[in-house]
């Protein structure tokens, strides 16, 4: 069974990586997948971001990680997959999942959702906190492995450099 689990993920957190560990014990190859919506203001290329999420994965055999600018069903289609994976960290994330889980459902009737809730732990963390963090310059450890911490941080003074 092929399940992908798609998201901007700019960056990967451990939130992210804790449902990729769960979905990796269920299914028997999980394909990260990076969705690229081009509204977004991603501070990560998709090139660098793959990267990120590979180099942090790898010790996960039966993951690989991919990108797509297309439809998230559409993808899981080309590649086989019938199950897509979604982390949901509380109440207003399991509305929002669910009505995409809905949408994906008529777009692709044999492609089913399956969402994975976070550790209590991570509730909280989100690529958008992460980022807002490192513009405050408050601690970053154990949000995200150290080449990403660095990465962010770098970003962050780029920004502050680019504001001033």
């Amino acid at each position: 069974m092929i399940a992908v689990y798609a998201g901007t993920f700019d960056p990967f957190t451990t939130g992210h990586h804790s449902v990729v560990a769960q979905a990796a014990g269920i299914f028997s190859f999980v394909r990260v997948l990076i969705a690229v919506h081009p509204d977004k203001q991603c501070w990560f290329t998709c090139d660098e971001r793959k990267g990120q999420i590979a180099a942090w994965l790898a010790p996960l055999p039966n993951v690989s990680v991919d990108a797509t600018d297309g439809l998230v069903v559409e993808y899981a289609r080309r590649i086989g997959a019938r199950f897509l994976v979604r982390g949901i960290r509380g109440a207003s994330d399991a509305s929002y999942e669910t009505a995409l889980a809905q949408q994906n459902r008529t777009l692709a009737p044999d492609v089913q959702t399956v969402l994975l809730p976070a550790e209590p732990a991570l509730s909280e963390l989100s690529s958008s906190a992460l980022k807002a963090r490192a513009l405050a310059g408050a601690p970053l450890d154990g949000l995200c492995p150290p080449p990403i911490i660095q990465a962010l941080l770098d970003r962050a003074r780029v920004r502050e450099r680019s504001a001033a």
